[in-house]
């Protein structure tokens, strides 16, 4: 899974005719193309930017890439409802990426940030969203070289027999190189229960890996949060190379509606007044039941009641208007079986 296509082009370009860098915070994002105004036969630039005098100032909201990281943290909070903590650390990494690159520009150098991550939560709560947006993030301040995220599972690292399981992670890395690995339910990688288990080898690669290639790749550990607690208390040394653990709770019953009124207008559609208020007694009704995932049911219930709204306006035998095609009403909503009387056990299924 990848998020934008990598830019072409870095800040800190230089206008014609220029015979130095402008004076000013503009920093060449590393991974860019060359930039305009050099012509085949200049001769090639120094390594980095003289360094500013110790009296300089810097004003941080002339960094080119600040436009960017603005933007992405904008469609962060567009996307996703609630989850204030996540996106105050989001905004924290970016401020601190950015005061690095304006240490740079003193001459002031310090250790590279570790940003490999562990994001904990449910399913449905935005984990995967947030990590294609930290891949943006991190590329638009020159971190990593694309803002690409590759997702793997323990199938796609673990190998069925001996000598089968190196492969596997090598070519993992190798596509999430420049990148974000992005692991889901890291936590399958170790089964202490299975002395024979390969898990542990890709553990192993994993914080080699970690720690040689920090310039060039992200890894990010995904999964429940007890779960994920016991697999980083088995692997003291991956848990010390996780610099940023990042909680993702559950969405409360005001958050889920909200994301569903969200969801519905993206796709042009509408609730009619009546149908918010089932929507919001199918959730009361739903979100005690087994295998609820927050968003991602929300996304089914109203996959489902388009569905019935479907069904229905079939059934019209009579031609429809534009409205009747945008709007779910309360019997779309109320067609789910969850309103139907009966406890659910654990074998029930995700209702409709």
């Amino acid at each position: 899974m990848s998020a934008s296509a990598e830019r072409s082009s870095g800040p800190g370009n230089r206008g014609p005719g220029s015979e130095r860098p402008a004076p000013g915070f503009r920093m060449y994002r590393p991974g860019g193309a060359a930039r305009p105004g050099r012509g085949a036969q200049d001769p090639p630039e120094s390594e980095g930017p003289e360094s500013l005098p110790p009296d300089a100032l810097i004003d941080l909201s002339t960094d080119l890439a600040g436009k960017d990281v603005e933007d992405t943290l904008a469609r962060l909070d567009e996307e996703l409802i609630g989850l204030a903590a996540v996106k105050l650390r989001v905004r924290e990494i970016a401020a601190l990426l950015l005061i690095d690159r304006a240490r740079q520009q003193f001459g002031l150098q310090a250790v590279r940030p570790t940003m490999h991550m562990s994001f904990t939560g449910g399913p449905g709560t935005g984990k995967t969203t947030v990590a294609l947006r930290m891949a943006e993030l991190l590329h638009a301040l020159g971190y990593i070289r694309k803002p690409k995220v590759h997702t793997v599972t323990r199938d796609d690292l673990v190998g069925q027999f001996i000598g089968h399981t190196a492969p596997k992670t090598k070519e993992a890395l190798a596509k999430a190189a420049g990148g974000v690995l992005f692991i889901d339910e890291a936590y399958y990688l170790f089964r202490p229960e299975n002395e024979r288990d390969y898990g542990q080898e890709v553990i192993e690669i994993l914080l080699q890996e970690m720690e040689t290639e920090r310039s060039s790749l992200v890894v990010i550990f995904a999964g429940y949060p007890d779960r994920m607690d016991t697999f980083f208390s088995a692997n003291p040394g991956l848990s010390s190379r996780v610099a940023h653990h990042l909680e993702f709770p559950d969405y409360t019953r005001a958050e889920l509606l909200a994301i569903a009124e969200l969801m519905v207008a993206q796709q042009n559609f509408t609730f009619a007044p009546d149908a918010v208020a089932a929507f919001d007694r199918y959730l009361e009704l739903r979100m005690p039941r087994p295998r609820f995932a927050n968003a991602r049911s929300v996304r089914n219930a109203l996959d489902r009641c388009r569905l019935r709204q479907a069904n229905r306006l079939v059934g019209l035998h009579r031609p429809v208007s534009r409205d009747d095609l945008m709007t779910l009403t309360v019997t779309d909503v109320e067609g789910s079986s969850v309103f139907a009387a009966g406890p659910a056990t654990e074998s029930t299924p995700d209702p409709g």
